[in-house]
């Protein structure tokens, strides 16, 4: 049998990478012994998340903003890498912030969510918190059932791309195209991911918008289902959308993630400290 992903993976060594678009750029920042690993979502890049990212290294910690294979280029290019590859550059942002500090935190974005969920669920214990904004777990859409079949046919489709209230935000820095080829792969992790939201064991930070035209509550209700190993905290977004990120919430996120950051980890010290 045919490796694919192997194909794929060999032809694209065959061919010169595309060029990032500006701002599209993964962010470091090198702070203090508690480091927070962020991930930006489906078709979009490290531009929707910058935000965020620079404000947890304001506040102190140790941060990386990969760019996930596929973005921040072109969705022709999305439509080439696996599920396996954006979770790969996830994990290695991990491992890299675990060998230098004391603590990690993922955080993430829609699949960027999903990543992250995935990576909570491998390391257990070992990583300190998990922070998502309106993670991808399942969609209800009727036409996202064909898509495994759609993408020897179809390469892409309109997206529903920088769902962002705030009219003085115009772009979340993503494709203006849905590649399909890649979608199916997004497909691919939810069903690694939800069957083991109960692996789950750090406590859980969701900020979900009241309107969101991506993610249905789907999404939500699966991981309250699933997660039942640890606590989900859910706090509501009432005025952003999908990409609250860039949104009129976004202090919100913020601010709330520092405080469960300090919290988680405060909590973690008096626990060591009472430890025989």
């Amino acid at each position: 049998m045919v490796d694919m992903s192997a194909a794929r993976g060999a032809n694209r060594r065959q061919r010169p990478e595309p060029a990032v678009y500006p701002g599209a750029e993964p962010y470091s920042h090198d702070g203090g012994p508690v480091g927070v690993v962020v991930s930006h979502g489906f078709t979009g890049s490290p531009y929707s998340m910058r935000p965020w990212a620079e404000h947890l290294a304001a506040s102190g910690y140790t941060v990386r903003l990969p760019r996930l294979p596929g973005h921040g280029t072109t969705w022709q290019d999305c439509n080439t890498h696996t599920w396996q590859e954006w979770y790969a550059t996830v994990e290695a942002a991990y491992e890299e912030l675990a060998g230098r500090c004391e603590v990690v935190f993922a955080a993430g974005l829609s699949m960027g969510g999903t990543l992250t969920t995935r990576l909570a669920e491998q390391v257990g214990d070992r990583l300190g918190g998990l922070i998502l904004v309106n993670p991808s777990y399942a969609t209800v859409r009727f036409d996202a059932k064909f898509a495994p079949l759609a993408k020897y046919l179809v390469k892409s489709q309109k997206a529903i791309g920088s769902d962002i209230k705030d009219p003085s935000v115009t772009s979340e820095g993503g494709y203006g195209r849905t590649p399909v080829v890649a979608f199916t792969e997004l497909q691919k992790l939810w069903k690694r991911v939800v069957p083991d939201l109960p692996r789950l064991t750090a406590p859980v930070l969701m900020f979900r918008s009241v309107t969101d035209h991506v993610v249905e509550p789907l999404s939500a209700q699966l991981l309250h289902a699933g997660a039942r190993n640890t606590t989900v905290s859910e706090v509501m977004l009432p005025n952003s959308y999908h990409v609250a990120t860039l949104d009129h919430d976004k202090q919100t996120i913020f601010d709330g993630s520092v405080e469960f950051i300090e919290s988680t980890v405060a909590g973690r010290d008096s626990a060591q400290a009472l430890a025989p």
